[in-house]
């Protein structure tokens, strides 16, 4: 691998079932009868973070985190 994993198991599992609810509340408000384009504006913005929560949680690195310098235990590596 080219990254060190910085996100443990069961919080990746957390971020795929977030960003799971994120892709449907942005179906959901961008499928309701628009009333300007706030709705729309606001779709792609959750669209935007359920794609980033999920894609950490199944990458399993944050870059948030890598900022403020969060590790695995050596132990938590070979999940």
């Amino acid at each position: 691998m080219f990254y060190v994993k910085n996100v443990p198991l069961f919080e990746r599992i957390l971020r795929v079932v977030l960003g799971i609810g994120l892709t449907a509340s942005a179906l959901f408000v961008f499928l309701q009868p628009a009333h300007g384009t706030v709705s729309g504006w606001l779709a792609l913005a959750l669209l935007a973070s359920a794609l980033f929560v999920a894609a950490t949680g199944f990458i399993g690195w944050c870059p948030a985190c890598a900022l403020v310098g969060r590790k695995l235990k050596s132990k938590q590596h070979a999940q």
